[in-house]
């Protein structure tokens, strides 16, 4: 077994399918999102999901080794996300707009 096998689990039926810290449903792309995009530290991370620093960059190791196809995901995600919140009311900006017709 090798060292990346005892952090990162790929189980069908949890977190979609997705490779995912073992024992934990936080994803090797929640990993790369937090780390790559939002500019946190490896320490942060693990300090705020309670995870050990192994955990943290076996999740990295494996997300390099796997980047395009986890890039991919999060652009279509990304872009699933922009659709919805085109598509979908904001009852709060509903809500004030009744206010200020009123």
């Amino acid at each position: 077994m090798g060292s990346l096998d005892r952090h990162i689990d790929v189980t069908p039926g949890i977190a979609g399918g997705r490779p995912r810290i073992a024992g934990r449903r936080i994803t090797v792309r929640n990993i790369a999102v937090w780390h790559d995009h939002l500019g946190k530290s490896a320490d942060e991370i693990a300090a705020e999901y309670d995870l050990s620093l192994a955990d943290i960059y076996a999740a990295l190791a494996y997300y390099f080794d796997h980047q395009t196809e986890i890039d991919r995901e999060i652009e279509e995600s990304e872009k699933f996300l922009g659709i919805m919140r085109r598509n979908t009311s904001s009852k709060l900006k509903a809500k004030l707009r009744e206010n200020r017709a009123a």
